[in-house]
């Protein structure tokens, strides 16, 4: 699961162009819609759209995106729970 959150944060990085942040400064725990990187709501549509494509997974709707979204480690359990 570590690896996974690892890649995550790197993905995270490159999708919003945070260059100016490395994935050990991210915590896994923390907030992630509303939180300290700045990923607001619209943010989540990108997200989205990189799960599918890149780990084959579908947000089947806001609710579960709602829980999914809450940090990156609840990114990575749903993805490594729900991976084809």
């Amino acid at each position: 699961m570590n690896d996974l959150i690892e890649e995550l944060k790197a993905e995270i990085i490159d999708l919003f162009g945070l260059s100016d942040i490395e994935a050990k400064d991210i915590d896994e725990n923390a907030q992630l819609v509303g939180g300290e990187l700045g990923i607001d709501s619209i943010d989540t549509l990108e997200l989205i759209i990189m799960i599918e494509k890149k780990y084959g997974v579908k947000i089947p709707n806001p609710q579960v995106g709602r829980e999914v979204f809450a940090s990156v480690a609840s990114m990575a359990k749903y993805v490594s729970e729900n991976r084809k």
